[in-house]
């Protein structure tokens, strides 16, 4: 008989060019990895946070080890056992034996074979181990919370910071022993300890041995794991309305759980016993019983009693989970009756004139400009240079002015790096000379720039304040609008590296205005100075002028990670970001606000959401989308600030209290500011988060229910209404509304308004499938009453309407949709809606929302305050003038208390008979009081025209109509007073009584 024949042998040269391809291979992959580790080691450095890498990295290591020895050094022994306890004799079936080959094979590189399969396994598993050292630090650095479940009566900590590192300890434990046993039956069978020929096959006592162990240890595991599976149930969805331990759960699968782990102890006990027997039936016998009984006590019981007993008498059974549900979710989500605070609310109201202007809070703050409308407004009057921008979506914060609160449409304007053309794209422009926005642009939120009557027009433009480097410190500015420093070098527009600084004397060569250059003198950035650093940001980057451009010398440095959200995550990698940062003047500085959260995915019987879903609405295009993923926990424990000119990063403990955030704390020492250290000036400036509220308001639309009975039966809940504003109209199962910041007066008990005014977060609630208003909810940002939620709940009886209907009344008005037709002027504009918001005023609730035009299939255009809607008890209001509007609503001086024009426009005297205006001229230009005259004849013949039905005339009366206004816009731009009296992009139509 021939002796088996081994595989070839590999030739000198041959294994030569092996290992160097192999070295090559591993420098490709190795580089890269080393290269993105000094990259992110020299920005840590620069922010001053390398501590958070330096521990996220130890964890990471000492992971990988933990799991490369573990697993790598059980596969080692196994394999060792399994060699070691070989038949002496193995027979072979013949010549063609492949596994006589294999084990030939193997023999002869027998070394290589037994430190290279445990090393290859060990790497890997290292690899995947340490991806999870977030549980690996909370189970250090775990926090009791001092709140126990209601089950095991067992600290809340336990379930957060210990239960998922045994979880994850344990499966680990799993994935060992799986591969161990995996590892030694291919062992035995290459080297004759286990056979396959007969028709039994045959497997030596040391293979029985081994494998019966390895066998009883995983079983072993499994009891573990069946113990753990107790309190997991307490994170159970089994029930469709509730989240938690059903009665099934603790009545059923419980028990069950104690059953199966008293099994499995069983079956361990028969594989040891396997090791002394020579037969396999005892094992066989216990893996049976444990199959049968998962099947028939862990599943099959269960579902029997979920259907002859549970399902039944349902709204009984689940009382005491669904209580419990209640309870844990409300603490879980920070909506206990401390920070709550339910009011009856008649929703409906007789008020009279002087009952409405006595409301001056909430009258005189009403916000015209919408955030996500105005932002073009912005950009085509503000943007100054095509690189410049402003966010698709702006934001809204509040001033002291003269000591007066006032909100302010706010907007940074930012570097927009996707606005460079030409050869301002090439690569010394884009990162050498445009580097940086230029200030800050705010305008009152209740506010435009002219509405004039009817000789003349409106403007319905925001009122802006620049604050740049042209006028940043100006005495004109009011002092909470002063910057020290208004260039801005991280935003949220700003795309890639930029490359600043240069030597002491040299000529700068940032852009800064027509007229001068700069050069960056913050300590934002990362040096540049040295070739090695230059090398590997080249390599890096893949671009070779990083280290052949003169231009970069000894003081130059590189500026990346710009994106405040992404500069706040990347140093606080346990936060869950905002969706939404804001800049804000702080103590002179621009700084960005990035609100923090920190979550828990299994709260004990708290209900489990999508974040992402919860946080989705109608603007959801319009900003960057908030994390996908589950939550039982939230907390906004933390907020952050972004100096936009240096990048400085500063956290600060805005909730102590929270355990969470106090093992994070102890994770990463020093790296949270106390709040104590928060200054009064930026406190000021802090708004309660739109991701949390979202949250929150839609748990409240069914936790704002007590009685489990009643919760069971989904009769009391409410929805989040779709938004009516958005194209093509809102309908059942739309978007959902966005919530409103608002300055007005916080309502209290009986429905009567605080009369001074605080910055609020709020939202309009439906009932469950209608359109009837249940609820306003308002959270407060006021700083003496911060996150103070007030929930005005509407009778189940009422008939006020919701945005809905509201929307559909206003558009179903016949003297508003006649004026909306001549708005659009047969397609040559269009017409926008602004945010419908919801005011508590005088008892009752008051919705306004403003119209917008703007120019079809203009690059250029951007909208317009052209008219204000106003809805109060059915009644319907209607005019260019917000004052009045009111006053058809209330009855003449409602009005009275609205805010007029700022600077830019005088106010209209009070109207009675609400016509409103055509556009104005407010200067005394001849040319522009000529170009508004034209409109006005323009309009008179429309409506002329109009009314005899006669089209032709119409067509003669539009393109009429179009000439006066484009004559209007040249008129004014000659007269050089775009900025504040700006034309409307429509002509204005005849008012509600035209």
């Amino acid at each position: 008989m021939r002796p088996p024949v081994g595989a070839p042998t590999l030739s000198r040269r041959t294994r030569i060019l092996l290992i160097l391809a192999g070295i090559v291979v591993l420098l490709l992959l190795g580089g890269s990895r080393l290269i993105n580790f000094y990259v992110d080691w020299l920005w840590f450095g620069e922010v001053g946070y390398r501590g958070v890498f330096a521990t996220v990295l130890f964890t990471q290591i000492v992971q990988f080890l933990v799991g490369g020895l573990l697993i790598g050094g059980l596969v080692a022994l196994s394999l060792w056992i399994a060699y070691r306890s070989r038949p002496v004799f193995v027979p072979v079936s013949g010549p063609e034996d492949p596994i006589a080959r294999y084990r030939t094979v193997i023999i002869q590189r027998l070394r290589l074979f037994a430190i290279g399969i445990p090393l290859i396994i060990g790497v890997i598993a290292g690899l995947a181990a340490q991806g999870d050292w977030q549980t690996v630090q909370q189970f250090i650095n775990s926090t009791p919370f001092g709140v126990t479940d209601p089950e095991f009566g067992i600290d809340v900590g336990f379930y957060a910071f210990q239960l998922p590192f045994y979880r994850y300890v344990l499966d680990w434990l799993f994935v060992a022993v799986a591969i161990c046993f995996v590892v030694s039956l291919i062992t035995h069978y290459i080297f004759g300890g286990i056979r396959l020929s007969g028709r039994s096959g045959q497997v030596s006592a040391a293979a029985r041995a081994q494998l019966a162990i390895l066998a009883g240890v995983f079983v072993l595991l499994k009891a573990v794991a069946y113990y753990l599976d107790r309190y997991e149930l307490l994170f159970s969805n089994r029930s469709d309305i509730f989240t938690g331990a059903t009665y099934t759960d603790l009545n059923a699968v419980m028990p069950a759980k104690l059953i199966l782990l008293f099994i499995s102890l069983i079956c361990a006990a028969a594989f040891f016993a396997a090791v002394f027997r020579r037969n396999l039936q005892l094992p066989a016998i216990a893996v049976v019983l444990l199959i049968l009984s998962s099947v028939l006590i862990g599943a099959a019981w269960p579902q029997v009693l979920q259907q002859f007993v549970v399902s039944p008498n349902a709204n009984e059974r689940e009382a005491v989970p669904i209580e419990r549900n209640i309870a844990a979710t409300r603490q879980a989500f920070g909506l206990t009756d401390d920070k709550v605070t339910e009011v009856p609310y008649s929703g409906t109201s007789d008020a009279t004139p002087a009952e409405v202007r006595n409301d001056s809070a909430t009258v005189s703050n009403i916000r015209l400009l919408d955030p996500a409308k105005v932002g073009d407004t912005f950009t085509q009057l503000q943007q100054r240079r095509t690189f410049y921008g402003f966010p698709q979506k702006l934001d809204i914060d509040r001033y002291n002015i003269d000591g007066k609160t006032q909100d302010y449409i706010v907007a940074a304007r930012e570097l927009n790096s996707a606005g460079l053309t030409g050869n301002q794209t090439d690569w010394i422009n884009r990162r050498l000379v445009y580097t940086h926005g230029n200030g800050i642009v705010v305008a009152p939120a209740n506010q435009v720039n002219a509405v004039l009557d009817e000789a003349g027009g409106q403007g319905g433009l925001p009122n802006f304040t620049s604050i740049d480097i042209t006028n940043n410190e100006s005495q004109s500015i009011p002092p909470s609008l002063r910057v020290t420093e208004p260039r801005i070098y991280y935003g949220e527009l700003i795309d890639g590296y930029s490359i600043v600084g240069a030597d002491p004397g040299g000529a700068p060569r940032e852009y800064d205005s027509d007229t001068q250059s700069y050069t960056y003198h913050g300590k934002g950035g990362v040096p540049l100075g040295s070739f090695v650093n230059r090398l590997v940001f080249s390599l890096f980057y893949g671009e070779r002028n990083i280290l052949f451009n003169n231009s970069i010398n000894q003081n130059s440095k590189i500026m990346y990670v710009r994106d405040p959200r992404d500069r706040v995550q990347a140093v606080a990698p346990w936060l869950t970001t905002d969706s939404d940062p804001y800049p804000a003047v702080v103590n002179g500085r621009i700084e960005w606000i990035v609100d923090g959260y920190t979550t828990l995915q299994n709260y004990p019987y708290a209900e489990r959401m999508g974040l992402g879903q919860a946080t989705a609405d109608a603007q959801q295009a319009l900003q960057r989308p908030q994390t996908d993923k589950d939550i039982s926990y939230l907390r906004n424990s933390v907020k952050a600030t972004v100096d936009a000119y240096d990048g400085t990063v500063t956290l600060y403990a805005f909730d102590e209290s929270d355990p969470v955030l106090q093992t994070w704390m102890k994770t990463f020492p020093g790296t949270v500011q106390p709040a104590s250290a928060i200054s009064p000036d930026l406190r000021a400036h802090f708004r309660y988060p739109e991701d949390q509220f979202k949250v929150q308001r839609e748990l409240l639309t069914r936790y704002h229910v007590d009685n489990p009975l009643e919760f069971y039966g989904n009769v009391s809940f409410w929805d989040v209404p779709s938004d009516p504003t958005v194209p093509g109209g809102g309908g059942a199962g739309g978007a959902p509304q966005p919530p409103y910041y608002i300055l007005a007066g916080e309502p209290g008990a009986g429905g009567q308004q605080n009369n001074t005014p605080t910055f609020q977060l709020t939202s309009a609630l439906v009932f469950r499938n209608r359109d009837i208003l249940s609820a306003y909810v308002t959270a407060s940002s006021d700083p003496a009453n911060y996150g103070k939620i007030t929930v005005l709940q509407l009778p189940p009886d009422t008939q006020t309407l919701g945005p809905q209907q509201v929307q559909t009344q206003f558009v179903g008005s016949p003297n508003v949709s006649q004026d909306l037709g001549l708005l659009s002027r047969g397609g040559q504009s269009t017409v926008e809606y602004g945010n419908l918001l919801t005011l508590p005023v005088a008892g009752g609730l008051l919705f306004v929302e403003p119209v917008y035009i703007e120019r079809a299939n203009q690059q250029s255009s951007y909208p317009q305050l052209a008219r204000v809607l106003v809805s109060y008890n059915g009644r319907v209001g209607y005019d260019a003038n917000l004052s009045v509007a009111l006053d058809q609503v209330f009855g003449a001086g409602a009005g009275a208390a609205v805010a007029p024009p700022a600077a830019g426009g005088a106010p209209p005297a009070p109207q009675q008979g609400g016509t409103p205006g055509g556009p104005s001229a407010p200067s005394a230009n001849p040319q522009v009081a000529a170009a508004a005259a034209s409109i006005q004849s323009a309009i008179n013949q429309l409506r002329a025209a109009n009314q005899s039905g006669d089209f032709a005339a119409q067509g003669q009366a539009l393109q009429a109509l179009d000439n006066a206004v484009q004559q209007f816009q040249q008129a004014q731009a000659s007269a050089g007073s775009a900025a504040t009296s700006a034309p409307p992009a429509a002509p204005p139509p005849p008012g509600p009584g035209g």
